[in-house]
């Protein structure tokens, strides 16, 4: 038996699929809005999906321990991921016609 029910791997799985997608789709916008901070976004985007991908692996392979350094790489691509979206969001914020700089 998997260290994951069923219902839960549904979960991992979409909610992986729901990022890539988004990724793509903010990708997509910033080329037709010739907008390069939504680019930034979806850059940004990539190192919370490493760490869903390192979750999903460490799990399909039963949390098995000679893979415990994907929680580390995780933790590590979760804290770069929050960094990078923050840096990302406040590119958007200050570039927007509303902000205060502009």
């Amino acid at each position: 038996m998997n260290a994951l029910s069923i219902p839960t791997w549904i979960v991992h799985v979409s909610s992986v699929i729901e990022w890539i997608v988004a990724i793509w789709l903010i990708w997509r916008y910033g080329e037709i809005t010739g907008e390069k901070k939504w680019w930034g976004l979806s850059l940004a985007m990539f190192p919370a999906l490493v760490s869903a991908m390192c979750a999903v692996t460490w799990h399909f392979f039963d949390n098995a321990e000679s893979l415990d350094w994907l929680v580390i790489l995780q933790a590590g691509m979760t804290l770069l991921g929050n960094i990078t979206l923050c840096a990302a969001a406040w590119w958007i914020w200050r570039t927007s016609p509303s902000s205060p700089s502009s």
